[in-house]
């Protein structure tokens, strides 16, 4: 996956972002726009990083992730960015403690991603992974009133953005695994709910 490794991805956005705020917009660019995969590993990247304190990135990641793995859905080859979404600002330093953080999994990933099973990673069977990626941003929706609930869909988006990037098919399909629990999440959410009789459901 020579360019697009986790561990570089990571330096890209510290070193080639600069001022106080970044906008999603100008990340996307550090990391290029022309390629799905870095793409929705950046996204993955920010809906479990310190980023999801700033009111409303949780949703506003999640719709750019139904937008762009939408896209792959359809067919698209390449992304087609929405100006007014990524016009979306954050503090740098965020950003900053989100890939120090980040670092250490990295280079454990890093080790791990190669290219197995790649046929996983092209049309048409590509096409099923990312309507799990569909599934994950939509139940990110209500996991985001949830400390901590919009963690698992945010995974089975970074790990489905690594295995596309690096052409890992075994990766694509580890991405299941983070969608499943993000239900079962989910559902537990609707029964607390259900059994409190009304308002916001915490777990």
């Amino acid at each position: 996956m020579a360019s697009n490794k986790l561990c570089n991805l990571l330096t890209k956005m510290a070193k080639e972002t600069s001022g106080e705020t970044v906008s999603l917009g100008e990340l996307l660019d550090v990391v290029g726009p022309r390629s799905y995969g870095p793409i929705i590993v950046i996204l993955g990247f920010i809906s479990i990083s310190p980023l999801t304190v700033i009111p409303g990135a949780t949703w506003v990641v999640a719709a750019l992730t139904l937008i762009f793995t939408g896209q792959i859905v359809l067919g698209f080859n390449r992304p087609w960015l929405p100006e007014k979404l990524l016009s979306f600002e954050f503090q740098r330093k965020h950003l900053l403690d989100g890939a120090k953080g980040l670092r250490g999994w990295a280079e454990i990933l890093d080790r791990i991603l190669v290219q197995r099973m790649s046929f996983l990673t092209r049309q048409p069977f590509i096409r099923f992974a990312a309507l799990m990626c569909v599934g994950a941003a939509l139940i990110t929706f209500p996991l985001g009133f949830v400390p901590l609930g919009p963690l698992l869909p945010g995974l089975t988006i970074l790990v489905f953005g690594l295995g596309l990037a690096a052409r890992d098919g075994v990766v694509v399909l580890l991405a299941s695994a983070s969608l499943v629990g993000s239900v079962l999440v989910l559902f537990r959410m609707v029964e607390r709910w259900l059994a409190s009789g009304g308002g916001i459901p915490f777990l």
